[in-house]
Parts: C-alpha cells; structure tokens; sequence
C-alpha cells in the first residue's frame, strides 16, 4: 500500500515520516518531490575499483548552475533529510527531469526502514545539463511495511552531502597474490 499526499502530510506531522525541512507544497497526489543539494562527487581514479574506497573530487554547484558532462557519473544529494522507522521509501527522478535527458538514482531507488538522513543520488546525463542547487529532481513513495521491521544502522546512516560508495566495506579480504 503506498501513501497518499495527505496521509505524507499526516505522517510528517505525527512523526512517523521525517522530512527536514518539510514543506506542503512538495506534496503530490502520493509522493514527495524532493530538491537538490548544492553538493556534487566525482570519482577521479581513471578505473573505480569495487573493492577499495575511491578518490573523488567534490563540486560546488555555484548560483549560476553546474553543467553536468555525459559519460561522467556524479553524485549529488537530496536537500532534505527523510526518513522513516515506519514506511519504506522509494525515490525516482521526476519525470520533468528525465525528459531533459538525466537519468536519476536508476539502479538503487528503494530506502531502508530506519534510515535518516540525505539522499545520494547517481547522476547521469545523455547531453551537457546545466542544473540549479534547490532544483526538485526526484520524488519519494512511502509504502507500508509488513512483517517485523529491523531498522538500518549501515554505513550510510545520517548522510549529510554526497557520500561515495562503501560497498568494499562489505567485502571480504582478497586472498594475497602468490608468484
């Protein structure tokens, strides 16, 4: 069952659904449009290896905009903080962006339960893009879960800004290299 706007609103108010800042206007027939972060990641190793962390350059997106270039992956983040202990996200580009050719968040778009904090968002245009800090670029679903609920304390728990991948984290050691 996905949430309504006004039951979004309901729960924004009650606690059961955080939104920081929340704003009624953002609230759609059964999502929750959210904005873009004035932040930006890009990896800068010519190969990204799966299995280390990986250097990443950071960008300010300044008052006039920040063209994003085809073929390069960036990282932005939501403006806002959600979270919910109750319902369970899910967060797709808006349609309004996708037909000015970027590809929103298309390969990780459901949140955990118990997870609060900024959204990464994987970036990618078909043509140079220019875009605006503040812009709404994605919009999240709230379902209700069912079953017992063991909330999220991952790595990526109270993100704040961009936060490049982790995933080596969960990897085991690679067996040494013998001659």
């Amino acid at each position: 069952m996905i949430l309504t706007g006004p039951e979004i609103t309901a729960a924004a108010e009650d606690g059961r659904l955080r939104i920081t800042p929340f704003d009624p206007a953002q609230v759609n027939p059964n999502s929750y449009n959210v904005c873009l972060g004035p932040t930006l990641l890009t990896y800068t190793a010519p190969v990204i290896d799966a299995h280390a962390p990986n250097p990443t350059d950071e960008i300010e997106i300044g008052p006039h905009g920040y063209v994003l270039q085809p073929g390069e992956l960036y990282l932005g983040h939501t403006l806002e903080e959600v979270g919910s202990d109750t319902f369970v996200p899910l967060l797709f580009g808006r349609s309004s962006v996708g037909r000015l050719g970027l590809f929103v968040e298309i390969t990780a778009p459901i949140g955990d339960l118990g997870f609060h904090g900024q959204w990464t968002l994987m970036l990618s245009p078909v043509r140079p893009l220019r875009i605006y800090t503040g812009m709404k670029i994605g919009q999240i679903m709230f379902f209700v879960a069912a079953g017992p609920v063991a909330l999220y304390t991952g790595k990526y728990q109270a993100a704040a800004g961009p936060r490049p991948s982790a995933y080596w984290r969960d990897l085991a050691p690679l067996p040494a290299v013998t001659s």
